[in-house]
């Protein structure tokens, strides 16, 4: 069985099921957030997934459905009043049987980094778990739960001109409310295998050096090598835990975090092209330009002036 299939967000793979999913008009076209009920997606029951490793995280809160997801080599059940969450990059597949009322929301990396909060996994440490089974809430619990996802439902279909900011603080109010009902004082490094511990050590090394970065507290970019001797792993040994557990290179997970930071910092208008480049570790700004282009397809300037044209 195939489990190589990468997909970057919802649309993808809703595409390659067959599938649609009604979103907004102005939705931007990388889809990096959506919300929607499964109810007005899968009218034909039973729905099976291809297997696949998503570039997203999804929330998914059963009301009233049945099914099973599973997670590398991990078989859970989906029940009523149940939540769970997966994270970018792990081997997954789902089947649902019956849904009557059920509500998925996903959103990249990205997304978390500008609308929720920058330092995300300090916060909300809950998010580098790889494999997590389902939560079961309280009657109680839920009701406060599906409170904040309709009210997140409800403008991100809007027409307000700060509907994504909303939508954000309202996604920081959610992902509190899981952390209050099921992860305080919880540290995820500490569960698993020694792979899942590598990888989420690496996540959160890799969040950190961007973030010094960013703050200029070091001047050059981590290689490979650098990432291995935090662990005290050999680099090949790194590399090949990283790709077989999340489907991508660590060349790809910096070059990722890289364009992430790089415009959160162009969204600072204080800053320049070459300011932004000296931050991120490249000698010369051409070479940070040719990076950025190569990855999103516009350049640092193109990305700026669209950014603040919206």
């Amino acid at each position: 069985m195939r489990k190589d299939l990468v997909v970057k967000d919802l649309k993808e793979l809703y595409d390659i099921m067959g599938l649609s999913m009604e979103q907004p008009d102005d939705q931007n076209s990388g889809f990096t957030f959506t919300i929607h009920y499964l109810q007005d997606t899968f009218k034909k029951l039973p729905v099976k997934s291809v297997p696949f490793r998503p570039n997203y995280f999804s929330f998914l809160f059963v009301k009233d459905a049945f099914g099973n997801y599973t997670i590398d080599d991990k078989l859970f059940e989906v029940a009523p009043l149940t939540v769970y969450f997966t994270n970018p990059g792990n081997y997954r597949m789902f089947e649902t049987y019956k849904v009557v009322d059920m509500c998925l929301i996903t959103f990249d990396e990205p997304f978390l980094k500008e609308y929720v909060h920058a330092d995300v996994y300090t916060h909300f440490a809950f998010l580098l778990t790889e494999t997590v089974a389902p939560r079961t809430l309280s009657t109680e619990q839920f009701t406060m739960i599906e409170k904040i996802y309709r009210l997140i439902h409800e403008h991100h279909f809007s027409r307000s001109p700060y509907k994504t900011q909303i939508v954000g603080s309202l996604i920081v109010t959610l992902l509190l409310k899981i952390k209050e009902y099921f992860f305080q004082d919880y540290n995820p490094i500490n569960e698993g295998n020694r792979s899942s511990q590598i990888v989420k050590t690496f996540k959160q090394n890799l969040e950190s050096h961007f973030r010094e970065l960013a703050e200029g507290k070091v001047k050059l970019q981590l290689r490979v090598q650098d990432f291995a001797d935090m662990q005290s792993l050999h680099s090949n040994y790194l590399s090949r835990v990283i790709a077989s557990k999340t489907g991508k290179s660590i060349s790809n997970w910096i070059a990722e975090r890289l364009v992430i930071e790089a415009k959160v910092l162009l969204q600072d208008q204080h800053l320049s092209v070459k300011e932004v480049s000296g931050r991120l570790g490249f000698s010369e700004a051409p070479h940070f330009s040719n990076h950025f282009k190569k990855h999103t397809g516009l350049s640092p300037v193109q990305y700026r002036k669209e950014y603040f044209d919206k």
